[in-house]
């Protein structure tokens, strides 16, 4: 069984710092948006490119060209004072002896940074599939990324299973006929949010890692599942 795990929110507990970030950004720029922390789960899953393409949608104007490799500086700099990794995923990644990789829709060079800032890069090697760098040609809630990372690492979807914590990459597990684990053990999840990630197809949903080892194990040892 493959373990398909998605980075931010999951492995690390960064998407409050990315919206933040992402907020100021627009207000520096004075740029038209109903963006804010209040509704930050609006772009929770997507790629950036998407977000740039939803925000330009809405205002109906452009975003500087340098837009998404400023938003990217700013984060790269906000991770290096902030990050955190998610409470107990350590512990999740080493009793849990299955193949693993992570599936992130931000580029490669944002996950290995957050990783490797979190001291998690080891549990992964090069295991890094990103939708941002063109991997694929859809994004999540697409299941393309899914499907490729699966299909790079030798093993059928029915094979895998996926952990994700936003409406869209849940979406995207069930879509490529993978068992998901919703994850609501970040800071930026609601006290809704496990109903949202239900109502997107959400096999099991859990609130701490602990739970996610345990729902694994229950699968693995289960011949109906596994």
């Amino acid at each position: 069984m493959l373990i398909l795990f998605d980075c931010d929110g999951v492995l690390v507990d960064s998407e409050v710092l990315a919206t933040r970030e992402l907020q100021r950004y627009l207000e520096d720029l004075s740029f038209p948006t109903d963006f804010d922390l209040k509704n930050h789960d609006r772009f929770t899953g997507f790629s950036l490119r998407d977000v740039r393409t939803s925000l330009e949608s809405q205002a109906g104007r452009p975003l500087p060209e340098d837009f998404e490799r400023e938003l990217r500086r700013r984060d790269l700099d906000a991770f290096q004072r902030d990050l955190r990794a998610i409470d107990g995923v350590r512990d999740t990644l080493s009793a849990l002896d299955f193949p693993r990789c992570v599936a992130s829709s931000g580029s490669q060079e944002k996950v290995r940074h957050s990783l490797t800032l979190t001291g998690l890069i080891d549990y992964f090697g090069t295991h890094l599939f990103s939708a941002y760098d063109h991997q694929v040609n859809r994004g999540k809630p697409a299941p393309d990324l899914f499907l490729h990372a699966a299909k790079s690492m030798g093993f059928q979807p029915n094979r895998c299973l996926v952990i994700e914590d936003s409406v869209a990459g849940v979406r995207a597990g069930v879509a490529a006929g993978m068992r998901t684990i919703g994850f609501t053990g970040g800071s930026h999840c609601s006290p809704d949010h496990p109903a949202r990630l239900r109502h997107a197809g959400a096999h099991d949903v859990a609130k701490k890692m602990s739970a996610v080892t345990a729902i694994i194990e229950r699968i693995a040892n289960d011949p109906d599942t596994a």
